[in-house]
């Protein structure tokens, strides 16, 4: 792994300076005095206990934070470097995940740039497994958006905000008074939470359900090629998709963080007791304990389930997927068609390259003659089907685009692409009443010519779209 100092300065400056400064004011004046009740609690009547709907989404927020936070890892392999800017050059990205620095003597793929990550951490785990991980990603997101609109309806309808909100600034210094004590490990007293929170977990959890959770929110689909080719301005901003994506990262290690802190002061101040609260509602009793621990097990068993499926049953996951996550994103972002376009001096001075370079014995043939035997045969529902030189298709113009680019591996560049419209190519084969799609066959079988098929499906009559190159 690498890091930049700078940043890795800036990023451990917001940890290290608020544990050292209660240090030395233990050091100077003394720690800060912790009232019994303190005056934030005084201003508000919050009330007891947890209800059955807060002890569920409590429970349901952690299953798939869990989820989202393992996929969302195995998505981050695939291409295990951040960057700030926007061209994602080699050599300018601020974290590196990986040991490997970018070749200058040969091609280097998004394949040869991904990572293993041991399924016991990823989902899926292994190397290269970014789609299923995608699957999961965007299934797991949907639920734990429904469960937090869900809790936040019933949170305000409900008067349970008033434990959660704070309603008055005095609860700042009451929360750093249990803080300084916390880090210095002169643990004060703790009110029962079954009644009410410390003012130190009232402002923590305000934090993670009001900052950061809409943080992860907004910064999601940041990352969305629909989004960011739909705005011109969007892409231009300093907050471009690689922003957005790195601060996708840090408040997922903020997520993290907060559940690791979270679950070590659950056990150290009462692990019995806490428990009870959050599970079956009491105040005392061991079934708490029990049940607690079943629901864990029951969280690790749906992990080791969503890893089984991932392996032995993709299609499944992938249907589910497709009848779940498609009409939601596409209803919020597939809609507008992309507008954005560039100028030549935005483009980037490095693009990465997708899939693998052709080995295959036609492809090599085709190379050596400089492609002069190379023919695009356009047939099927069409009036005049063609077989078509590259001098042909130069011959019917050139369309230059200079767009930006996104890879689902989580890279972004602007580059100039250039070809036939599909358009034009459009005229000339002239599609029968009732095409609905466009079918790019490979010209050489196998993985080794090309990665796949593609299938562009026009929601408006294939004469009438817009006239994309072909490259």
């Amino acid at each position: 792994m690498r890091i930049r100092l700078r940043t890795l300065l800036l990023l451990l400056a917001p940890l290290v300076l608020p544990v050292a400064v209660p240090y030395l004011q233990w050091a100077t004046v003394g720690l800060p005095a912790v009232l019994d009740v303190p005056q934030a609690v005084l201003d508000t009547a919050p009330p007891q206990g947890f209800p059955p709907w807060l002890r569920v989404t409590h429970y349901v927020n952690f299953l798939f934070i869990i989820l989202l936070v393992r996929s969302g890892l195995q998505i981050l392999m695939d291409h295990p470097r951040l960057y700030w800017n926007v061209h994602c050059t080699p050599g300018t990205e601020w974290l590196r995940l990986t040991p490997v620095e970018v070749p200058h003597d040969r091609v280097w793929t998004a394949k040869d740039d991904s990572r293993y990550l041991s399924p016991w951490v990823g989902l899926p785990g292994y190397r290269h497994t970014i789609g299923m991980a995608r699957h999961w990603h965007f299934l797991s997101v949907l639920f734990w958006l429904a469960n937090g609109i869900v809790y936040v309806v019933l949170l305000f309808g409900t008067g349970q905000w008033r434990r959660l909100v704070p309603t008055s600034w005095q609860v700042v210094p009451d929360a750093w008074a249990y803080f300084a004590h916390d880090v210095t490990f002169h643990l004060p007293p703790e009110p029962d939470t079954f009644h009410r929170y410390n003012p130190l977990q009232q402002l923590t959890y305000f934090a993670v359900m009001f900052i950061l959770a809409p943080l992860a929110i907004v910064t999601g689909p940041s990352m969305s090629p629909a989004l960011t080719n739909r705005f011109r301005w969007y892409p231009k901003l300093p907050g471009n998709r690689q922003v957005g994506r790195s601060l996708h990262f840090l408040v997922m290690c903020a997520f993290v963080l907060f559940l690791v802190v979270h679950v070590a002061m659950v056990l150290l101040s009462g692990f019995a007791g806490n428990m009870n609260h959050i599970v079956v509602g009491t105040n005392d009793g061991p079934v708490g304990v029990w049940l607690g621990l079943v629901g864990i097990g029951m969280v690790v068993a749906v992990n080791a389930l969503a890893n089984c499926l991932a392996w032995k049953h993709p299609r499944a996951v992938q249907h589910v997927a497709k009848a779940i996550v498609t009409p939601v994103m596409g209803f919020f972002l597939d809609r507008p068609e992309p507008v954005a376009e560039f100028r030549r001096e935005d483009i980037s001075p490095f693009l990465w390259a997708n899939g693998k370079v052709p080995t295959c014995e036609q492809w090599k043939a085709l190379a050596a003659n400089d492609f002069k035997d190379y023919r695009l045969k356009v047939y099927g529902m069409v009036e005049n089907p063609v077989e078509l030189s590259l001098d042909d298709l130069r011959a019917l113009g050139k369309k230059t685009q200079i767009t930006l680019h996104h890879c689902i591996q989580g890279r972004s560049g602007i580059a100039a692409w250039g070809g036939l419209a599909l358009a034009e190519l459009v005229k000339v084969v002239r599609p029968k009443p009732g095409v609905g799609a466009v079918v790019f066959i490979p010209s050489a079988k196998g993985r080794k010519a090309v990665s796949s098929t593609i299938v562009s499906r026009c929601r408006t009559p294939c004469a009438r779209r817009p006239s994309w190159p072909t490259r």
